[in-house]
């Protein structure tokens, strides 16, 4: 049995029907989704607030971690269970003085082994590779490879994340190359979101674990 969770990535616009699809979502295979990042653009921080309540009030029912994008100010706000930095997001020094010593932060490291080595010294609780597959959701300029994700997997204890165009006929390599998480979105949340959970859970069962040494 993998160990390997799904981190879903919320789709730009989270309003109408958006919790209950989460909720389904989250349901669909109890135990496999793990944390949910809240990303959303170019809206202020009231109206933030306001679409992240719902949202957040799901994860905490069903003990999911509620993820802030790129602002550590809105996490802070909000008192979300931790914050996603991008490269250009400010330091993981600073966000922990902002949210705490409990705060789960997380870096982008793109394709690189140097950036999740700084990431891992300074403090983050997971680094996020990719991107692995072409997105639909968003433009990617890096390309991570699995060998990356291998390396890190032999010599660090701290959990990586996949990220970008991942799908259920494409993450069993990610799996077995000992991606601890595979942040999805795309995937679940442009079509039948249960059916896709439940997808990716039969895959990351079946997938060939990680290589011991």
């Amino acid at each position: 049995m993998n160990a390997t969770q799904l981190y879903l990535i919320s789709p730009l616009d989270v309003s109408g029907d958006f919790p209950q699809r989460l909720a389904r979502a989250i349901d669909a295979a109890p135990g496999l989704v793990t944390a949910f990042q809240f990303r959303v653009k170019n809206v202020d921080q009231h109206e933030a607030a306001a679409l992240a309540a719902p949202l957040q009030a799901i994860c905490a029912e069903r003990e999911v971690g509620f993820i802030v994008n790129d602002s550590v100010p809105l996490a802070k706000r909000l008192k979300a269970d931790g914050v996603h930095l991008g490269q250009k997001d400010g330091s993981v020094k600073e966000a922990r003085e902002e949210l705490g010593r409990d705060a789960q932060i997380g870096v982008t490291c793109h394709d690189s082994r140097h950036l999740a080595m700084e990431a891992g010294e300074a403090g983050a609780d997971y680094v996020a590779f990719g991107a692995f597959f072409p997105s639909t959701t968003k433009d990617t300029e890096h390309r991570a490879d699995l060998e990356t994700l291998e390396w890190w997997y032999r010599i660090f204890e701290i959990p990586s994340v996949a990220i970008g165009g991942i799908t259920p006929d494409n993450c069993a390599p990610l799996v077995t190359a000992g991606a601890d998480f595979l942040a999805v979105s795309g995937a679940v949340w442009n079509g039948d979101e249960e059916a896709a959970v439940r997808a990716f859970a039969r895959v990351i069962a079946d997938a060939p674990p990680p290589p011991e040494d």
